[in-house]
């Protein structure tokens, strides 16, 4: 018998699967796009960050020999008024290594308006024990000159054991705690009276403008008769002393000063020096100037 006709079978139908792969493959594509966006955004950042140097924190840095120390701009002003009693009181640069290892340990250098019982300022002196009323102790001016009258009365200040004069001072809970302060209370005492010139910079980025007065009554204070300050053409001051050591801690003193006073360049014999915003600028050699130091407000 002849076969039965049996019409081709059709061809199975594949627009359903060609449009799944195609949507799939689009998933993927979208996937992995953004997995690599993420990726390279990672890797932007993490380098990016690794490359660029942290800014340099504003303050001032003193290098004497090895050792280095800095301090922030509320710190030197507190270590400008310190170590200038001092030299108001006639005093060697060793009273002021004390003074400021002192202050370093109680209070950090800061005026503080707390402490522990009733103690307050640069010193954490009590009003309790007869050190003044609070409003006195919170004068750093004041404070620091009750601080060196208790230290002249100390039996062999000039000679002792820093921590253990410091202590004979304060009689602290913590007596054996000053030692720690000595290396940097010691370099900041000896650039700022000037027994080592050309140890501090500073970085300010406040560009505040010129207050010559932070300064010239700083001076007043410290040296009311040795010294003379006028005013140059340009503005600059020019500060007259026939020492070179009151030139250099003259010079020094400005520079922690010189955020608030708006200073940009200094001048002391024969090195000048000038600020920066992001790096610790050294002293460098110079031509004689119109005065011992000449200091140069924006």
């Amino acid at each position: 018998m002849p076969r039965a006709y049996r019409p081709p079978a059709a061809a199975p139908k594949r627009g359903g699967c060609a449009k799944a792969a195609s949507v799939f493959a689009v998933a993927v594509i979208a996937v992995l796009a953004v997995v690599i966006a993420t990726l390279v955004t990672f890797i932007a950042r993490y380098f990016s960050e690794d490359l660029v140097e942290p800014m340099v924190p504003q303050g001032c840095l003193v290098t004497v020999e090895d050792v280095s120390s800095t301090l922030t701009w509320e710190q030197s002003v507190n270590a400008s008024i310190i170590v200038g009693e001092s030299i108001r009181r006639g005093l060697p640069a060793r009273a002021a290594t004390i003074a400021l290892v002192t202050a370093y340990q109680e209070s950090d250098l800061r005026n503080l308006d707390y402490g522990d019982a009733d103690s307050v300022g640069l010193f954490q002196q009590r009003p309790s024990q007869g050190w003044g009323t609070v409003e006195q102790i919170m004068d750093p001016w004041y404070s620091a000159g009750r601080f060196y009258e208790a230290l002249v009365k100390v039996d062999g200040w000039e000679t002792g054991v820093i921590n253990d004069v410091a202590q004979a001072v304060q009689r602290s809970a913590h007596p054996e705690k000053y030692a720690q302060h000595e290396s940097k209370g010691r370099a900041w005492a000896s650039a700022l009276t000037g027994h080592s010139p050309g140890a501090v910079s500073c970085i300010d980025r406040a560009d505040n403008p010129a207050d010559p007065g932070f300064l010239t009554d700083f001076i007043a204070i410290v040296w009311p008769e040795t010294v003379s300050v006028t005013t140059s053409e340009t503005g600059s001051l020019l500060v007259e002393t026939d020492s070179d050591t009151t030139a250099w801690a003259i010079a020094q003193l400005a520079l922690v000063r010189g955020q608030r006073a708006g200073l940009i360049s200094a001048q002391a014999i024969d090195q000048s020096w000038t600020v920066s915003a992001n790096q610790y600028t050294y002293w460098q050699p110079a031509a004689p100037a119109a005065a011992p130091v000449v200091l140069t407000l924006r």
